[in-house]
């Protein structure tokens, strides 16, 4: 089993900027690729932006030049950096882990943190 604690949400004017950080425990050795979800009320998770080990990113259209994602292989923790934040990136945020980059962009047997709300107020 591994489990993932995120922090750093909250709320945020519209053109700043937020970092959510995430830390894995338990079982890493089952892990690859980290990265983060979006759900907003309404609407279907998707996958803002992942991490291979090996370094390799994946971003979705709507984040590419405003996110960035990193991590830190030894510390078993992932980062997002969030810049010039729109009102429509208010949503929850999930942590997820899993084997392959691949595997966790179709959630594929994902692990999943438990969530933080990121709110942008326009």
């Amino acid at each position: 089993q591994v489990q993932l604690v995120e922090s750093g949400g909250g709320l945020v004017q519209a053109g700043g900027s937020l970092r959510l950080s995430c830390a894995a425990s338990g079982s890493r050795f089952s892990i690859n690729a980290m990265g983060w979800y979006r759900q907003a009320p309404g609407k279907q998770r998707e996958l803002v932006a992942a991490v291979g080990r090996g370094g390799t990113t994946n971003y979705a259209d709507s984040v590419k030049g405003r996110f960035t994602i990193s991590r830190d292989n030894a510390k078993n923790t992932v980062y997002l950096q969030m810049n010039s934040l729109k009102p429509e990136d208010t949503a929850v945020y999930y942590c997820s882990a899993g084997m392959t980059l691949l595997a966790l962009s179709v959630m594929k047997d994902n692990y999943w943190g438990q969530g933080t709300q990121v709110t942008v107020s326009s």
